[in-house]
């Protein structure tokens, strides 16, 4: 799942959108976002940010600088825990062409000093948009991890995975139904990218367009 991979496989697959999400950084969103502009597909720069619960949060950004400063924030607040590459492999940064440009020293998968209470507010001060992240999973999920999901928390969508049954928590959480669903791929390998089934009506087709329709 390296950017140009990712990137002209999504364009082999007809999508004409997409967005990178790695895990608590957006450093490889610089390379993904050039790759894209070379093949014709708009990248939305992006994060999957581990809040200070153990839920995941998908975060998407209008522009490239508001998620760079987003991961620039959220790394000063990840636990100082050195990444052991033989258990966890390399976490590594590379440019559009996927010559590798750098590494992190720092274990990504761990939580974030950032709540769930505070994450709307904070993901829209640097021009984003927020929502829990496969809500119907067993770990890593609001639901899983919080029990539920209430109007407090500020999330006006949430994301189901392609196999939740929708009606099934529409009823268990009633809240939901007032709010927007994404359902996309959560592709973490390349064979896994989905084709166009989803879709979405922008005035333009960037990822500026797109988080201002989440956002209203």
């Amino acid at each position: 799942m390296t950017p140009y991979n990712l990137v002209n496989m999504a364009k082999l697959k007809g999508l004409d959108i997409i967005a990178l999400t790695d895990h608590n950084t957006c450093a490889n969103c610089p390379a993904a976002v050039k790759a894209g502009q070379q093949a014709g597909i708009t990248v939305v720069p992006g994060m999957e940010l581990c809040t200070s619960e153990e839920v995941h949060v998908l975060c998407l950004f209008g522009d490239l600088q508001g998620a760079m400063d987003f991961s620039e924030y959220t790394q000063r607040r990840i636990p100082k825990i050195k990444n052991r590459k033989d258990i966890f492999g390399e976490q590594l940064i590379m440019d559009s062409r996927d010559n590798i440009i750098g590494q992190f020293d720092l274990l990504l998968t761990t939580a974030a000093d950032i709540s769930v209470s505070e994450v709307v507010v904070t993901v829209g001060s640097f021009g984003g948009f927020c929502c829990p992240a496969h809500i119907d999973r067993g770990s890593y999920s609001l639901i899983s991890n919080l029990g539920g999901i209430n109007s407090d928390m500020g999330f006006t969508a949430a994301e189901l995975t392609k196999r939740a049954d929708i009606a099934e928590y529409f009823n268990r959480f009633p809240l939901l139904k007032t709010m927007r669903i994404l359902r996309n791929s959560d592709a973490h390998f390349l064979a896994d990218i989905s084709e166009p089934e989803m879709k979405i009506s922008l005035p333009e087709c960037c990822a500026k367009a797109l988080v201002a329709v989440f956002c209203n």
